[in-house]
């Protein structure tokens, strides 16, 4: 990946991470307050919840500026992976934060209780509510442009908050206006079930960095084809792909006519790298030739290597 395309990588990530911290210290302030007024767990859980934002808003900020630094000696392959360590962290933060709503409700059903001022808390909701939907607009351009995995777990969590916040309003609703008493701590489990499940889904896409995973079989077909397209190769074989926060790697070996001079193979190889990474921008290729009909691990067939368009 080129300095600027990093450059306004690193730029688009840190912005949107100081508005994930803004809104959610504005929002802090207001629903502890709103809290200790009420006496709703559901309101308890929703303040709890962006107290754990803050923190997690925090190191996204933290990983996305040092995701954005370019390669150094002691990180060849640069700095990427600090997202989806970020990322993790988020997860941690919000399985401890849905633990905690739901011993609070529990424990909120088993001794009783009631809630109280119930406008000033659905007021509160409503506009975390408004806040929530702006910033998770700003966010999906954000990650539209970069494919930030810090971002999309910061994203999804705060995709979450729509729900809970919702559900505070209608438990507040129901207990006050209604009647119904035991409303605001069963959406209070609610809430934290909700959270349990969005920290299993935001770290999938995480761990696959850290893992190494494979792109998506769609664009590995695609740089597939490409790849076997260009001139002077015979095919191509032992295609690996990863992704590291913004950088993209892909390395494979192809075959090339075994009487060819190295200053021939080598314009073909450039030629190939500067096709494959204009279609993919901001991929890192690196081709290995082989002499058609090579294999270099002993004991593996042809077609267990090759790669085709179909593949």
């Amino acid at each position: 990946m080129s300095d600027a395309r990093l450059q306004e990588h690193g730029s688009l990530t840190a912005r949107a991470a100081i508005a994930s911290v803004s809104m959610a210290l504005f929002l802090l302030a207001l629903k502890a307050y709103a809290a200790w007024t009420t006496g709703s767990v559901a309101m308890l859980g929703s303040l709890a919840d962006t107290a754990f934002d803050v923190c997690a808003s925090l190191i996204t900020l933290y990983g996305v500026r040092l995701a954005a630094q370019p390669a150094d000696y002691d990180h060849r392959f640069g700095h990427g992976k600090a997202e989806a360590l970020a990322a993790l962290v988020q997860v941690a933060l919000i399985a401890v934060s849905a633990a905690g709503i739901l011993w609070r409700a529990v424990d909120r059903l088993r001794t009783g209780g009631e809630t109280q001022d119930a406008e000033f808390g659905i007021g509160v909701s409503a506009i975390a509510i408004l806040s929530t939907f702006l910033l998770l607009a700003y966010q999906r351009r954000v990650i539209a442009r970069t494919g930030s995995v810090a971002i999309h777990a910061d994203n999804v969590h705060y995709q979450s908050d729509l729900l809970l916040n919702g559900s505070v309003i209608v438990a507040l609703a129901l207990e006050q206006f209604v009647g119904l008493r035991g409303a605001d701590p069963v959406f209070g489990i609610g809430i934290a079930l909700w959270l349990a499940w969005g920290a299993w889904q935001a770290s999938s896409q995480a761990i696959d960095q850290l893992m190494d995973r494979e792109w998506p079989e769609e664009r590995r077909r695609r740089f597939v084809e490409l790849a076997n397209a260009q001139a002077g190769f015979r095919g191509i074989h032992d295609l690996r792909t990863r992704t590291s926060g913004a950088h993209d790697f892909a390395q494979f070996h192809a075959w090339v006519d075994p009487n060819m001079t190295i200053a021939e193979a080598h314009d073909i190889v450039e030629a190939a790298e500067h096709a494959l990474q204009s279609a993919f921008p901001g991929a890192e290729v690196l081709i290995h030739l082989d002499p058609e009909g090579q294999i270099d691990r002993a004991g593996e067939a042809d077609e267990d290597l090759r790669e085709t368009p179909e593949t």
